[in-house]
């Protein structure tokens, strides 16, 4: 497929080839010209599992610091009170046998879905339609409780769910193109963080095979993935190093 003008110019400010560390490559993503709006921007890891195996399937939920910059549309399954209490917490769209029609007749208009435990029976029978979309709620991500305000609100306030696809890549937005280089360098930072952390304790061998960073609309920019730590420090560094350079 052939690509516009302002992606091979993006393409040509770095070398395709080389991996550069967390700072140097959200540099480079926030100097790309690529598109008019406010493009997403993205990481993506090729991790070093065999997902095949339930106990090297890497799944959870985090916060970021600076949030992604993206309101997240909630969906709710539950009544009574318990859909009252989704409502009042902001909930965009709040049903049970009604929404789970809407929703086998094609309707899935929302980032998040979240079910009391006794709705999950209606849920159930979705996971054909919210399975593939990454949307099933599902207990290990706190989408399947009765706390449906707490989970509304972290919904809202931008809490993100990763895991492995069936490549096992993780693909997850850390923001926009118009955050500063700070903010993205701190959800990266944070991002990279939690993915050490959740490492599944059967993984063996290389973990981190690959990352790359990129927008909406722009080329992949290769980070080296043996950066995992003071990747905010070294941020402050080429700062203070240009500053210096033009002192």
């Amino acid at each position: 497929m052939a690509h516009g003008k302002n992606y091979r110019n993006a393409k040509a400010l770095f070398d395709r080839e080389q991996e550069y560390s967390p700072a140097e490559a959200v540099r480079l993503l926030k100097e790309m010209q690529t598109a008019k709006f406010d493009e997403t921007v993205e990481v993506h890891f090729r991790l070093g599992l065999n997902v095949r195996h339930a106990d090297e399937q890497l799944r959870g939920t985090m916060m970021l610091p600076h949030g992604t910059g993206r309101e997240q549309r909630v969906a709710v399954f539950a009544e009574g009170d318990k859909a009252r209490e989704a409502q009042e917490a902001g909930a965009d769209i709040v049903g049970s046998a009604d929404l789970a029609k809407q929703i086998e007749e094609g309707f899935t208009d929302f980032d998040v879905a979240i079910a009391t435990p006794d709705q999950m029976g209606t849920v159930g029978r979705l996971g054909r339609v919210l399975g593939p979309r990454g949307l099933m709620p599902n207990p290990k991500t706190g989408t399947v409780t009765f706390d449906v305000a707490k989970a509304v609100k972290d919904a809202k306030a931008g809490k993100l769910e990763y895991r492995t696809d069936r490549g096992a890549n993780v693909h997850i937005p850390i923001g926009k193109k118009s955050f500063d280089e700070r903010a993205l360098v701190e959800n990266y930072a944070a991002l990279i963080e939690e993915i050490v952390r959740a490492k599944p304790s059967a993984s063996k061998g290389r973990y981190i095979k690959k990352i790359t960073l990129t927008s909406t609309m722009g080329p992949g920019i290769h980070v080296d993935p043996t950066r995992t730590r003071e990747i905010v420090e070294e941020l402050d560094g080429a700062t203070q190093e240009a500053v210096e350079a033009t002192a």
